[in-house]
């Protein structure tokens, strides 16, 4: 599938910084709740990955292309401003950014993405395949703290960046390190002094906070890991996003009180990764994989 002419007036290219400032601005009014950092987190790691639409110098449309290390690319915060919908620009924008994306990684990478159940058609004309829908659960933060779960600053960031890597498709340390030390989120851990077994991040955004990721051996440090970040945050909004292939997540997020409130398709372009989806009880975001 490619994309025809844009119209007269229109054109696509990189992002500007105060572009991804409207575009998050977006987000937030179409109710993805964004988290507070997030542009700072991206812009800083991949300033490269945004991709803008504009009506003559006007912004009317946008989205992300990152780039880990040209090993593996994750597409998101696609929005096309509501008044310029419906004539085909979204498309065309789209795209794009997959074009451009592919052009970014090494050959035979694989691309990633969250979308909308009723776009997946779409996606899959434009060669993408499903993986598993992702499941948002949320309500109000109620939770235990565990003696052993400790600030994930008690281990090396390079033991950190180990574990992570066994649960997404390509290393992503200048990511991480962004992600985990972001102002005003708490990341924890568990695990022995040399080995984790166990993280999450919970991070604050517009509305409360979302936890993502949260990875970890098996759903007994799963829980332990969610019950110490729901009492750090007790009494806010929290959202956790989790693979519908890991059931043991499904059941964690529901035995806290939380509920389904949306849901979407992940999809891959390039092949499906090989991710253990059994210790992934949170994916990091929809927006950036």
């Amino acid at each position: 599938m490619h994309a025809p002419p844009l119209p007269d007036g229109f054109s696509i290219g990189p992002m500007a910084r105060e572009e991804l400032t409207t575009l998050i601005g977006w987000a937030s009014k179409e109710g993805w709740n964004p988290g507070l950092a997030d542009a700072d987190i991206a812009w800083e790691f991949d300033p490269e990955g945004f991709i803008a639409l504009r009506q003559g110098a006007e912004f009317v449309g946008g989205g992300s292309i990152l780039s880990y290390g040209g090993e593996f690319g994750f597409m998101g915060l696609f929005i096309v401003r509501a008044d310029h919908r419906s004539h085909g620009l979204g498309r065309q924008l789209w795209l794009h950014r997959r074009d451009r994306l592919r052009q970014r990684l090494r050959h035979g990478a694989s691309i990633g993405m969250d979308g909308v159940l009723a776009m997946v058609p779409f996606y899959q004309r434009g060669g993408f395949e499903f993986s598993t829908l992702d499941l948002r659960f949320e309500g109000t933060a109620e939770g235990m703290a565990s003696a052993e779960v400790h600030p994930l600053d008690s281990w090396t960031f390079e033991v950190v960046e180990r574990f992570d890597q066994l649960h997404v498709p390509a290393p992503r340390p200048e990511f991480l390190r962004r992600w985990i030390h972001q102002s005003g989120s708490h990341a924890v851990g568990i695990g022995g002094p040399e080995r984790l077994t166990g993280y999450g991040v919970a991070r604050p955004c517009e509305t409360g906070f979302k936890v993502g990721p949260l990875f970890a051996q098996n759903a007994e440090d799963a829980r332990q890991i969610l019950g110490t970040l729901l009492s750090r945050v007790r009494g806010q909004q929290v959202q956790l996003d989790v693979p519908e292939s890991n059931p043991a997540g499904l059941t964690l997020a529901r035995d806290f009180g939380l509920r389904e409130s949306f849901r979407c398709a992940r999809l891959y372009l390039g092949g499906i990764p090989r991710l253990p989806v059994e210790r992934i009880f949170g994916v990091t975001s929809f927006e950036f994989g």
